[in-house]
Formats: C-alpha cells, structure tokens, sequence
C-alpha cells in the first residue's frame, strides 16, 4: 500500500474535528461576575498574602530565641536582641543568632560557673521545694549553686533563693534525722 494512503484518513478527521470545534473559554466565568473574581482576588493578593508572609518571616526569625530559651541559654537576651537587629537588617544577622542558640557557652561557664540561664535555676528551685526532683538532682543543683556562690555570680533573687533552698533541706534532714 502507498503511504499516502494510510495517513489520509487521520488527517481528514483531524481537520474535520479542528473546523467542528467551538469558541474556547479559559474561565467558568464572564463579564462582570469574571471582573469581580479578579478584584477580589487582587485584595486578597495585595492585602492578605503581605500579611501571611511578615508573619511568617517572624515567626522564622523568632525561632533563634525560642530554642535558646529552651536551652535555657545563659544569654537568651542578647540572642533575642540579635533576632530583633535581624529583622531590622533583613534577615542578614539571623544566621548569627541561629548558631548562637546552639553553642554551647564554655566562657560563660569558665567566667560564672555555669552555663544555664538563671530561670533555670529559679524553675529548678522551684521544683525542689515542690518535691519534684530526685535526690541527686537536688545535690547537683546545690553543687552548681555552690560554685556560683564561690564566684559572686548569684543574683539577689537567686541568692534568696538558694538560701531557702538550703534552709529547706536542713529542716527536712532534722526531721529526718529526729523520726
């Protein structure tokens, strides 16, 4: 068989369905009900997505000082002021402040005994007078609160603190000691 005949057919239907087809329509919409989808969808782009991406740009800057706050990070503050200059200087120190709140702070630990922030402690303390924590627990906090006492690190509400903490567990060694 030629094969200008096998191809023949093909073409003919294709050409038939080409000049039997309608107007094309890109939207379910038209005239005015197209219009009015179209300003309100430009609000929605001009208002709404501006809004949802400054959120989300600083919820993502925040992130640094929430983990050093987790971390309990002895200097969260300055880490949450470099998450703020961050923000001033688009984005530009936030890396800085990521890393900061995953280092570990050895010269802080050399320089004050320790290398928790003192709402740690605060919260620790709190937990011991509330019976929360083991017995080791306690006597490593004592510990820790010790070598900060030895380097006048302790804060006035720290300090306070501490003393009741150690008044507390005098008291309960008597009684213990007594029964």
């Amino acid at each position: 068989m030629p094969r200008t005949a096998l191809t023949r057919p093909p073409l003919a239907a294709g050409l038939a369905a080409l000049l039997g087809a309608g107007p094309a329509c890109a939207s379910f919409l038209a005239g005015e009900t197209l219009d009015m989808a179209a300003d309100v969808l430009a609000w929605i782009v001009l208002v709404l997505v501006p809004v949802v991406v400054i959120a989300v740009f600083w919820m993502v800057h925040v992130l640094p000082e929430k983990i050093a706050h987790r971390r309990h990070h002895p200097q969260q503050q300055a880490i949450q002021t470099l998450c703020l200059l961050s923000l001033v200087f688009g984005g530009l120190l936030w890396p800085f402040a990521w890393l900061w709140a995953y280092t570990k702070p050895v010269g802080h630990k050399m320089a004050y005994g320790t290398d928790k922030h003192e709402d740690y402690f605060v919260d620790a303390i709190a937990k011991a007078r509330a019976g929360g924590l083991q017995e080791h627990e306690v006597a490593q906090l004592e510990t820790e609160l010790d070598e900060m006492q030895a380097r006048a690190a302790l804060s006035p509400d720290l300090r306070k603190a501490w003393s009741e903490l150690r008044e507390a567990r005098t008291n309960a060694a008597a009684a213990g000691g007594r029964a």
